[in-house]
């Protein structure tokens, strides 16, 4: 097994060759991850992944394909990330992978984000679409998702299980189609029904829950078998405390795992669903934090063997074997986070990845006959734990004695006082910061930077109450509850108030222009990624798609109020300089909102640069576009700040 320890060599570097002074190049952070999306064949003999390529004809990413018998590596499909960036790779059987890839589009004038599932057979050598052209006939429109895959079959490895619109008399709505995937021909098994937009399938492969939407409103249906007379579960509002959201089913057909609120926070339930009551039996609970995730299903014992919490990439495991496999795995890597992502159908050979807040992912390959495990791949080869700064969490008030978490990273081996500090709320804004491994922040301590990230009221994780606590709030509480741990690091002597500044992309990109803007006296400068500067403009503009209504329960549909807090409208209030990046064909925030800013910044004569990254997209998908990203930020920093 020797012979695959270094399993995608075309990426690696020794670790003692990695210079362990400070600062490290740029690349070494903004670069896309060396490897990601690593996927283990059925069979366990083969490993497939996409790794990151910067050669005389390509900086983009390709698949790679390895043979761990005859240690033989293929390369049959790479991308610029431009035209088309992959967003996973999953082997459908031994002979094919599946490739979900987007690309930016418009219809009927509203920009787009398409779709679509590709497959590659490697008997045949070939990479085209699941769909033959003739099955496109079929189609009374041509859909824009074109991936949402509902059940992959295990025990038919020539067929899967999707779910698309664009069929029959209800083509706005969801069908789930049976898709060959050697003839790319489907077959319907469920028919679209009014405001289906989700379906599910239970252990023995049949369609039996439906997720309706009608603006704000859920419903959760059951059904028998597909096209069956559908059952009323349990009906909610979006963002409700009475949610109840199905998860998957175990291998009895009656028993439905679900993740619905208990005792204010998120949990893990089993429901029965011959029970006339439906009454929830609770499997799993933090006493501290939401649990969400998704079931981890044995095949071979046929049974729920555990649940990924998502707290920390923690897996829960309750059956036996998995238990002692799982304590082995942190015996073995005690100073990280352990996920088993991936089982071989035999659950022999399996696939791990490692992370923490001071190492940058490693995948391992192990053998449970041999009691073996290897590392194959570096997510980032020039990030060793060596080089990298432990964050720690800390907590502090706000103004009206909420208590908020948080996590501050300082430069490795200094003092952490009196330093140039970056005040880095997170996007979404329901989405949370943790302890693991952050390019951002660990390229903003290497820079000399010590860096607040804060999880501000209506950030995730934290119950209902937190989350509910941030709706209609942006530029309020969540505002002040940014600025109160700017505050707290000064008081605490751990940053020099002359030199803060406050960065932050999507959502944190709009706090960092907030925060100028509110506190003009209290940053040195702002960093806007991908930012929104104008809430009535995006609540607007949310009228082209189906989801307008639970986008005014969560942001607000007062538009004066809105633009009264947007930063376009305090513009004025401005004082120090400004830095903001957009990728052109941005499919979450529009361009427009950072370049209707630089005008306005611009026209009052205030200390402003924007760089349009073009083709760009939201989340920086581009190698290039994150070191043009990294390389501005890394020179207005040491312009305003002052730092070398």
């Amino acid at each position: 097994m020797k012979r695959i320890f270094w399993l995608l060599v075309v990426i690696f570097a020794p670790l003692s060759n990695i210079a362990l002074t400070s600062p490290l190049p740029v690349d070494a952070f903004a670069n896309l991850p060396d490897v990601r999306f690593v996927t283990l064949s059925p069979d366990g003999t083969k490993i497939a992944s996409l790794i990151r390529v910067n050669s005389n004809t390509l900086d983009g990413q390709m698949l790679s394909i390895r043979d761990i018998n005859t240690n033989k590596d293929i390369f049959p499909v790479q991308t610029d990330n431009q035209k088309f960036v992959i967003l996973s790779l999953t082997w459908a059987s031994n002979d094919i992978i599946l490739i979900t890839a987007k690309y930016p589009a418009t219809r009927r004038g509203v920009p787009t984000t398409e779709m679509r599932l590709m497959k590659y057979s490697l008997s045949d050598n070939k990479t085209s679409s699941v769909f033959s052209k003739r099955t496109f006939s079929r189609f009374v429109d041509v859909p824009q998702i074109q991936s949402s895959i509902v059940d992959y079959l295990d025990n038919d490895p020539d067929h899967i299980l999707m779910q698309i619109s664009g069929l029959g008399s209800k083509m706005q709505y969801e069908s789930v189609i049976k898709v060959s995937l050697k003839s790319g021909g489907i077959k319907v098994k469920q028919h679209a029904q009014k405001y289906i937009e989700n379906w599910l399938t239970d252990r023995q492969n049949q369609v039996r829950i439906g997720i309706y939407r009608d603006d704000t409103s859920y419903r959760i249906y059951e059904q028998q078998q597909a096209d069956g007379d559908l059952r009323l579960l349990w009906e909610f509002e979006a963002l409700d405390e009475d949610a109840i959201w199905p998860i998957g089913f175990d291998h009895d057909p009656n028993i439905l795992y679900v993740n619905a609120y208990h005792q204010g926070l998120k949990a893990i339930f089993k429901v029965n669903l011959t029970d006339a009551n439906l009454a929830k039996e609770l499997v799993y609970q933090n006493e501290n934090y939401d649990v969400e995730g998704q079931l981890i299903y044995s095949n071979l014992k046929q049974k729920v063997i555990g649940i990924d919490t998502n707290i920390e990439g923690e897996f829960l495991f309750w059956d036996n074997d998995y238990i002692k496999l799982n304590n082995g795995l942190n015996d073995a890597l005690p100073e990280s986070h352990n996920v088993i992502n991936q089982l071989s159908d035999n659950e022999r050979r399996y696939l791990v990845y490692s992370t923490g807040p001071i190492e940058s992912g490693t995948y391992f390959y192990g053998d449970r006959d041999k009691g073996a495990l290897y590392p194959i791949a570096y997510r980032y080869s020039q990030l060793p734990p060596e080089v990298l700064a432990k964050p720690k969490k800390v907590n502090y008030s706000a103004r009206d004695g909420l208590a908020i978490e948080a996590f501050l990273t300082t430069p490795k081996d200094k003092e952490a006082k009196n330093l140039p500090t970056i005040i880095f709320p997170h996007g979404g804004p329901i989405s949370y910061d943790s302890t693991t491994f952050d390019y951002w922040s660990q390229f903003f301590a290497n820079r000399g930077y010590a860096v607040l990230q804060m999880n501000f009221r209506g950030s995730a994780g934290y119950g209902f109450q937190f989350m509910n606590s941030g709706l209609k709030n942006w530029g309020l509480e969540m505002q002040n509850d940014i600025e109160d741990g700017a505050h707290w690091l000064v008081q605490q002597g751990i940053t020099d108030p002359k030199r803060m500044c406050i960065v932050g992309a999507s959502y944190g990109g709009y706090a960092a222009l907030m925060g100028v803007a509110k506190t003009p006296d209290l940053y040195k400068c702002a960093i806007s990624i991908a930012g929104v500067t104008d809430l009535e403009s995006l609540v607007k503009s949310s009228r082209n798609y189906d989801n307008s209504k639970i986008v005014k329960k969560q942001i607000g549909d007062d538009y004066d109020d809105l633009y009264q807090r947007s930063p376009i409208s305090m513009a004025a209030s401005i004082k120090v300089p400004v830095l903001l990046i957009h990728g052109t064909k941005d499919r979450v925030v529009k361009a427009d909102h950072s370049e209707a800013m630089y005008d306005e910044l611009h026209e009052l004569n205030k200390p402003v640069k924007y760089v349009a990254l073009e083709n760009g997209d939201h989340y920086l998908s581009n190698n290039e576009h994150r070191l043009t990203t990294f390389i501005e930020i890394e020179r207005f920093l040491a312009a305003n700040l002052g730092v070398k």
